[in-house]
């Protein structure tokens, strides 16, 4: 399977990092989509330490997910998205589509929307200078 999770379903995950872990052990390919510039999902991939194996760069999810579907050949091609644009879009490019709170529930990955306040800060770097 090949798993796209799109950027803002996977900043509603209390421990992003560790659902995208998780994923890829049961997935073929994972990696994150989205219409913000580059260096945002970059930005956020780094600092959560996500190792993805494709990312929308410049192009927007749209030609990402055509060009994903196209290079990586596997049975299942699923998007985890947040609303319905998300969903019309996956079922217009032959995506299976998953709500996030539904692959949290499948997971058994917390969401942010449900954990305490002083859990869901950002992790405190101790590998810089």
């Amino acid at each position: 399977m090949t798993l796209a999770f799109e950027l803002e379903a996977l900043k509603e995950l209390a421990k992003p990092s560790e659902a995208f872990a998780d994923a890829r052990t049961w997935s073929k390919y994972v990696g994150v989509v989205s219409e913000k510039p580059t260096y945002v999902v970059t930005n956020f991939t780094r600092k959560n330490r996500i190792r993805q194996d494709f990312f929308s760069g410049p192009r927007g999810k749209e030609e990402s997910l055509e060009n994903v579907k196209r290079q990586f050949d596997t049975a299942r091609h699923v998007l985890v998205g947040t609303d319905d644009e998300d969903k019309a879009l996956a079922e217009k490019l032959g995506w299976e589509f998953l709500h996030v709170e539904d692959a949290a529930a499948a997971a058994d990955w917390p969401l942010a929307k449900d954990q305490p306040d002083d859990e869901t800060e950002e992790p405190v770097r101790d590998d810089w200078p």
